[in-house]
């Protein structure tokens, strides 16, 4: 889970960490994940929410998995009653690297830049926060787009 603030030009990074689900059964893991995300998005009160769309690679078993995950992710969000706005992993390098193709380590250090973090960030984190990042990249876009068509 990543959380950002913004101040006019300034963003700052206020919550990053990966949801510990443990290793219990996999539907009570999904249980973690809504409830956790839920107790964050009560105690952080963010606007709005925006996840990665599923990426399926090779193991299509995974892929099932990751979607039922990120399932409880906008069930939580929703039920908190905050918007949710989906991008695909390549959008989120493109937006954070300036290339889709960028691995994980550059995401990573773009991030740590980006946000003035010291040190290393665990990598599940660091995708939360290169997730809220794009959502705020894209967000000033299209609010820049919308204010040129209304000129």
């Amino acid at each position: 889970m990543g959380i950002i603030e913004v101040h006019g030009d300034r963003v700052i990074p206020v919550y990053f960490e990966p949801i510990k689900a443990g290793g219990g059964e996999f539907t009570e893991r999904l249980g973690i994940i809504f409830f956790e995300l839920q107790r964050l998005i009560r105690e952080y009160q963010p606007d709005q929410a925006a996840i990665e769309t599923v990426f399926v690679a090779n193991n299509a078993a995974s892929a099932i998995k990751l979607g039922q995950a990120r399932g409880a992710a906008v069930c939580a969000a929703i039920s908190c009653d905050l918007p949710v706005s989906e991008y695909s992993p390549r959008s989120i390098k493109q937006a954070i690297v300036g290339r889709g193709g960028a691995d994980k380590e550059q995401v990573q250090h773009m991030v740590g830049l980006l946000l003035g973090i010291k040190g290393p960030i665990q990598n599940d984190a660091a995708d939360a926060l290169a997730v809220a990042l794009c959502h705020h990249h894209t967000s000033q876009t299209l609010a820049r787009m919308a204010m040129m068509q209304r000129a």
